[in-house]
């Protein structure tokens, strides 16, 4: 029943391949340390210098605006295109108002977040802001007041 719900929320995750690699306790720390090292490369500055990291906010309301066809474009469209790139599924980013919304981190850059992406949007994104490094419409300022702040 557990495996069976996993699969719903995590569609993308093979389940069997990860359970072949964990054999003993021993598998499960080893898979665990690789795990936490690739996260903690993420935050480092100098990690993947040549790889973009897009996240799509698929928090429940993302999810309901649209956020997971835009994730399947992203990734389809990063592989077309030949852009050195990872695309992750994030929770919410606290941006309800403006979903869907991702966020793109190209290497030397500061993260810039994107609201109200469409499918549409997400292809102006790729184009403009990742591959000719131009800013189009729709960023969130980062130092945009929460509610907890107002």
């Amino acid at each position: 029943m557990q495996l069976e719900i996993y699969r719903i929320f995590h569609p993308g995750i093979k389940i069997n391949s990860i359970m072949k690699r964990i054999k003993s306790y021993a598998d499960l720390l080893r898979l665990r340390d690789e795990t936490r090292k690739k996260i903690a490369s993420y935050s480092e500055p100098d990690s993947h210098t040549s790889r973009v990291i897009i996240k799509v906010g698929m928090g429940t309301s993302g999810l309901a605006s649209g956020a997971r066809e835009v994730k399947d474009f992203i990734q389809d469209a990063i592989i077309k295109r030949n852009i050195e790139a990872e695309v992750f599924a994030a929770g919410d980013m606290g941006y309800s108002y403006a979903e869907p919304t991702i966020l793109v981190k190209k290497p030397g850059d500061a993260p810039l977040t994107f609201g109200n992406v469409s499918i549409d949007k997400a292809d102006e994104i790729i184009e403009k802001y990742i591959k000719e490094g131009e800013q189009p419409e729709g960023i969130i300022p980062p130092d945009y007041l929460t509610i907890d702040e107002i």
